[in-house]
């Protein structure tokens, strides 16, 4: 599971499941096993933390940078796709915005 990737997630009875996009580096031996993720939605607003994203397979949608979450590897079901180095560079952009980083 590496970053820039998108994996389809079960992520409970609230979350259902969906696609993710994985956020963060693989853990090295001594981290915890987790994985930070942004959800993909297909219910688009126009916010300022949105992603547009199309793939094969996929109804339109957009990366929702205001939904980061973290879980265990148990969740993640299996991959679907991952993402072009720009894509994933806007996104990295928006969640810098969303969490004041910048």
């Amino acid at each position: 599971m590496n970053r820039g990737e998108v994996w389809l997630a079960d992520l409970g009875y609230v979350g259902k499941v969906r696609p993710v996009l994985i956020l963060s580096v693989v853990p090295g031996d001594e981290d915890r096993a987790l994985v930070t993720y942004v959800i993909r939605t297909t219910s688009v607003r126009g916010t300022a933390y949105e992603v547009p994203h199309t793939a094969r397979g996929m109804k339109p949608g957009a990366f929702d940078t205001q939904g980061l979450g973290t879980t265990d590897f148990s969740r993640f079901i299996r991959k679907l796709g991952s993402v072009d180095t720009e894509t994933l560079r806007l996104i990295e952009g928006r969640v810098r915005a969303w969490l004041g980083l910048e």
